[in-house]
């Protein structure tokens, strides 16, 4: 059990039975998620097949420069994180993300056929998804009560998901009706990316409100004055249980392939015409969607160690059906499924979980250092996947990802801790009993 010697950051908590509000910047953060996830969606869905058939790049080829960007983002997440937490300037850096996000579906579309242009392009995003990540998940922490940060966290995730939804479904129809030219979806993707940003100014708050029995406001608003974050970023790490949470987000991201590579395994076992390929991200989105607020509440309830672990073991799942023999038509239904459960039990889960064992003033560099375990990990997963694909073919590819997955799912079951009932002050004085 583990306990941390504070007290609330928020008003008192509702009593039970009294139904809550999901707090309105969570909404709005929210929205600018839905938004902006249409249009890196738009350009996600169509990108595998872009650079894979259209372009002709082997599978160590595309793993390279999916792992490279990704991996672009890790140092990049903790100076975002790090720079949100001086000053309480959440809404500053993560404003800075998203727009350039948004101006990397220009390179793409100024890039042709350049390899290196479209590298770079990618990465540009990447980054931008990087600085914005952890400065936003934090803006969720600090404005919702610490028991209900599974909740809030998985209304977030709904509505990005959202987003996911609409995205491929926007990039087929204008793959359809423009003979599929790719430098289209680039565009309208950049316009919907612009719009996200404009949202993003108008609607997030750059401060918390200050709680109504507490805190110590600015006197021009009635905003909280952002609290002063002591010692530097890595002092989160001497809370035994983060440490352990930022280990077990390494190893279980070294084991997770991305999703390009499972939807071209699925593309290649079904023969999937191309122009269907869009669709594929959508089925993983839509049970995610529906699934993201029932998690999020079910691990407010039960505790978020459990469900971050089932969400792997479906993955888990997911990879042994893509190596057993089956109907067609089984094998894409139960992987995207699966697929879809895993983000919903995982993804707003981690932040979750380690959100409660962060000081205050320190949210956003602690949640940095979670994605950044994660991100390098996969970075790694990339690139190894890739490899073995390109030299042994992609079942003995899938076969190394599920005994990895295995392993690392056995070793997060001893090392996750569960989270506390109230988050940490700075320093973190939090005892195992």
């Amino acid at each position: 059990m583990y306990l941390a010697t504070t007290g609330r950051r928020d008003a008192p908590p509702t009593p039970s039975g009294v139904r809550r509000r999901v707090p309105g910047t969570v909404l709005a953060l929210g929205a600018v998620s839905l938004v902006t996830d249409v249009s890196s969606e738009m350009v996600t869905a169509v990108l595998p097949l872009y650079l894979v058939l259209g372009l002709g790049l082997s599978p160590l080829q595309f793993g390279l420069l999916d792992g490279l960007s990704t991996g672009a983002t890790a140092l990049v997440r903790l100076l975002g994180g790090a720079t949100a937490d001086r000053g309480g300037r959440h809404k500053q850096v993560a404003g800075v993300g998203y727009a350039l996000s948004a101006c990397s579906r220009l390179g793409l579309l100024l890039a042709g056929g350049a390899t290196g242009w479209i590298a770079a392009s990618i990465a540009a995003d990447r980054l931008g998804k990087g600085v914005r990540t952890a400065p936003r998940d934090a803006l969720i922490t600090l404005h919702s009560p610490p028991e209900d940060l599974g909740r809030a966290f998985g209304t977030h995730r709904a509505m990005d998901t959202t987003g996911a939804l609409l995205g491929p479904l926007a990039a087929f129809a204008l793959l359809s009706a423009t003979a599929e030219a790719y430098e289209t979806v680039f565009a309208v993707s950049f316009c919907v990316g612009a719009f996200g940003v404009v949202l993003w100014l108008f609607l997030v708050p750059g401060r918390r409100a200050a709680p109504p029995d507490r805190g110590t406001t600015d006197g021009a608003d009635g905003r909280a004055a952002p609290p002063r974050a002591r010692g530097g970023l890595f002092t989160v790490l001497r809370s035994p249980a983060y440490r352990r949470i930022v280990v077990c987000a390494g190893l279980l991201g070294a084991a997770t392939i991305g999703d390009a590579f499972l939807y071209l395994l699925l593309q290649r076992r079904l023969d999937l015409d191309p122009t269907w390929f869009p669709f594929l991200p959508l089925g993983a989105a839509a049970v995610y969607l529906l699934l993201a607020v029932p998690a999020g509440r079910l691990a407010d309830r039960t505790g978020r160690r459990a469900p971050l672990l089932y969400g792997h073991g479906a993955l888990l799942l997911a990879y042994v059906l893509l190596l057993a023999p089956g109907p067609d038509g089984a094998v894409l239904v139960g992987v995207l499924l699966l697929l879809g459960v895993f983000y919903a039990a995982t993804d707003g889960v981690l932040m979750a979980l380690a959100g409660p064992f962060l000081p205050e003033g320190r949210q956003a560099g602690g949640l940095a250092l979670v994605q950044t375990a994660q991100a390098l990990a996969r970075l790694g997963a990339a690139v190894a996947f890739g490899a073995v694909w390109t030299a042994s073919g992609p079942g003995t590819a899938l076969v190394v990802a599920l005994v990895a997955l295995a392993a690392a799912l056995c070793a997060a079951a001893r090392l996750l801790p569960e989270a506390p009932t109230a988050p940490a002050t700075a320093p973190a004085t939090l005892r195992e009993d």
